[in-house]
């Protein structure tokens, strides 16, 4: 995973605030919360920040408070605003690359479907099977080198920040999982994309095939998600909320197979994996799955026609049956709502075929 700038740990200067939570959605941005001190003396929070954030620039901060992703007792403020004592700054910072990472990520040609670009945002439509962001013995291939081609990165070597200006994570989908994906082109874009993914004000609409029929038909999963305890790179359910993250998905059955349903899913919040870790909790896999038991027979009797079927049918779709079909937020300029639609892939669209065919022939 690509590291993180240090946030909090430069707050605790001089004593003169307290910092009151941290959060951390799935390492694209933080969110914290500080009260200042009634000692403070009055100072620009613009200044008072850029000074104990360590690494974050004022410039950084500055944008940040034009996005209104630095709040001062719940309301947007100006960069001369000058704090109080007792004031409560709440603020949302994206991540950046650390100057070692970006150094190591050099631009590839990667065809990108971009279904739409203007001066602040990129939606691109990810295909199966691309990596969004480089990592430990993964700097290759990814996405973000894809980015760094299209959009002329030549010198990574630069500083850090100017590399994340010009490509602007703050979500990503999984390698395997096709569809939408906003990159912010600028850093104003970035803070403001980050500010409403972490308010969860983000609309996402995935389409998935899980096993069976959930019961009932439209509901919501709820419970939350964090780290497996023995396999690091798989994720489970917490139901008692003792550990993880809490995670939300609402879905409805859109077609009903009896083996397997189409369902629609909407993200209320963001985890890793959360919607094939939240349909494996409640029985329903996605089908082909292999991380969360989705790549065996679930619903069915497994003769031998059956089984050869379901296995040409893996064929078809090689990869967890999930697709990020449409995405909407405030556009950071025009602040005006904007939505954007992808169809389902061809392997996805094949897959769905199959089954109604073999689900009519049967019920015939």
């Amino acid at each position: 995973m690509i590291a993180l700038n240090c946030l909090f740990l430069f707050f605790i200067r001089n004593n003169f605030a307290t910092l009151i939570e941290t959060e951390n959605e799935d390492d694209f941005f933080q969110r914290l919360s500080l009260q200042i001190d009634p000692k403070q003396e009055a100072v620009r929070i613009d200044k008072y920040l850029s000074d104990r954030l360590g690494k974050i620039s004022r410039n950084r901060i500055q944008q940040a408070i034009k996005a209104e992703s630095v709040l001062v007792n719940d309301l947007p403020v100006k960069s001369n605003y000058k704090i109080r004592p007792g004031n409560l700054i709440s603020a949302v910072f994206p991540r950046h690359f650390s100057e070692e990472d970006a150094g190591k990520i050099q631009p590839q040609y990667i065809p990108l479907q971009i279904i739409y670009e203007d001066d602040d945002i990129l939606i691109i439509n990810k295909q199966p099977g691309l990596v969004v962001h480089p990592g430990v013995g993964n700097w290759d291939g990814t996405l973000v080198n894809g980015l760094a081609f299209y959009l002329g990165v030549d010198h990574l070597t630069e500083d850090a920040e100017s590399f994340q200006n010009r490509v602007g994570l703050v979500h990503r989908i999984d390698k395997n999982t096709s569809g939408l994906l906003v990159i912010a082109k600028n850093d104003y874009a970035l803070t403001f994309l980050a500010k409403q993914f972490s308010d969860h004000t983000i609309e996402r609409t995935y389409y998935a095939l899980v096993w069976g029929a959930p019961e009932p038909a439209k509901g919501k999963i709820e419970g939350n998600i964090g780290r497996h305890p023995r396999d690091r790179k798989s994720y489970q359910v917490y139901p008692e909320g003792d550990e993880g993250k809490w995670a939300l998905t609402h879905y409805e059955t859109l077609e009903d197979y009896y083996y397997v349903s189409l369902v629609k899913c909407n993200l209320e919040t963001g985890r890793t994996h959360q919607i094939r870790v939240h349909f494996n909790y409640i029985g329903h896999p996605l089908f082909n799955d292999e991380k969360y038991g989705g790549s065996r027979i679930v619903k069915g009797t497994p003769f031998s026609k059956y089984k050869d079927f379901v296995n040409n049918t893996f064929n078809v779709l090689p990869r967890q049956a999930l697709h990020a079909k449409t995405l909407g937020f405030i556009h950071p300029t025009t602040k005006e709502f904007v939505r954007f639609e992808s169809d389902l892939p061809a392997d996805f669209e094949e897959c769905l075929q199959r089954w109604r065919k073999y689900y009519l022939s049967r019920r015939d």
